[in-house]
């Protein structure tokens, strides 16, 4: 009888968790598929309305919007371990914290509409459609990388989107310029242009600002505020830290970045208001960013751990999202947890598939140059050796 147990044991357990996935396979039907939610109001500058204070959502794409947030978490804290392990060098600017106005701007605006940002590039690379493991071999300098592993951290480029640039403040007025071309070709599409509030004091903003009024161009400046530009806090930097107000005679929006429907809701608002032919507008987004500026910051000699903790706790993005689900039954701790498991899972082959790609060869420094020219010779690059460039 005593050998029997183990085995009537093992049946039982093993009937008890068939049961537990059937279970749970069945409650899916169960869950709420969508909710309305009410959200914070906008603050308005030279509006007379605004988003609308109600969402709605589906249980579609909360999941979706999750699994979003999560992956950027779990890729820039994947980005930050390799770094500390040299293996990933130079800049590396992440992204964790403000993963709501990534999947928030995407989920508002057309995979044909465009998109232009600083160089704190890596979850805007990922929602434009690039791959986890293109990202890591960019960051790690492999020849798998979006870029072929010669751009890095800050220079990821795909179809409509132009990439992380290192000039601060330099991506805006050519994302004037991309709004320009929407505008000339009459394709109904817009461009999205990213800054921070660091950069929101460059000259070049209000110059291109004015260029885009005039024209009425079809552009949604976008000022993402993580509270420090380098290693400054906004009222220390900036005399107005109104930075949706600082289009003057172009409307503004200020959005609670670390929820992913008011960013949604609100960008929306605003593409409607270009594809209208009544753009530019002007949107702060209010985030905060977990990580230092850079790799080389950080970031709690300007700040205290206590800060960064009370943030983490009280009002991180994908926490939210995950109550908002959880308490009106729109998904389950167990999906929850299998969808993290997956992610994680992810990010680790992707990582482990980047350290073992190889760099690009020194044949393959100048290719690349020209999108579709014939090849040309490069002058200038070392006087032993002539390049040459290939498509």
């Amino acid at each position: 009888m005593s050998t029997c147990l183990p085995v009537m044991n093992f049946l039982f357990l093993k009937t008890l968790n068939q049961a537990a996935r059937i279970t749970a396979s069945c409650s899916f039907a169960d869950f709420t598929p969508q909710v309305t939610f009410d959200i914070k109001k906008c603050d308005l500058y030279r509006l007379e309305d605004g988003p609308s204070m109600k969402a709605e959502l589906t249980r579609e794409q909360g999941l979706q919007y999750y699994r979003t947030m999560q992956t950027v978490r779990r890729m820039e804290l994947k980005a930050d371990q390799l770094y500390k392990q040299k293996i990933i060098r130079g800049f590396c600017h992440l992204y964790d914290g403000q993963e709501a106005c990534a999947a928030g701007v995407e989920a508002a605006i057309n995979r044909s509409d465009h998109l232009i940002t600083a160089y704190r590039a890596h979850a805007y690379t990922y929602t434009r459609g690039v791959s986890v493991k293109e990202i890591l071999c960019e960051l790690m300098g492999r020849r798998g990388g979006v870029s072929k592993g010669k751009g890095g951290s800050m220079h990821m480029y795909a179809p409509h989107f132009y990439g992380g640039n290192g000039i601060v403040g330099a991506q805006v007025p050519l994302g004037a310029g991309i709004a320009l071309a929407c505008q000339y070709q009459g394709n109904n599409q817009l461009c999205v242009t990213l800054y921070g509030d660091g950069a929101a004091n460059q000259g070049q903003l209000f110059e291109a600002f004015n260029m885009a009024a005039l024209w009425k161009l079809p552009c949604i400046f976008i000022c993402e505020n993580n509270q420090y530009s380098m290693g400054t806090s906004a009222e220390r930097a900036s005399a107005s830290t109104d930075y949706y107000k600082r289009g003057d005679y172009i409307p503004g929006i200020r959005v609670d970045g670390m929820d992913v429907l008011c960013v949604r809701e609100a960008v929306k608002f605003a593409a409607d208001l270009c594809r209208a032919g009544k753009g530019p507008i002007v949107m702060e987004l209010q985030t905060y960013r977990y990580h230092g500026h850079s790799m080389s910051d950080p970031g709690v000699s300007y700040r205290t751990r206590e800060e960064i903790q009370d943030v983490r706790s009280k009002n991180d993005p994908i926490a939210l999202l995950k109550e908002q689900m959880l308490s009106n039954n729109m998904t389950s701790v167990e999906e929850l947890k299998e969808m993290d498991v997956a992610i994680r899972k992810e990010v680790e082959e992707a990582a482990q598939f980047a350290m073992a790609d190889p760099e690009p060869p020194l044949d393959d420094l100048c290719n690349h140059i020209f999108k579709n020219d014939p090849p040309l010779e490069v002058r200038g690059t070392n006087p032993w050796s002539k390049l040459k460039s290939v498509s």
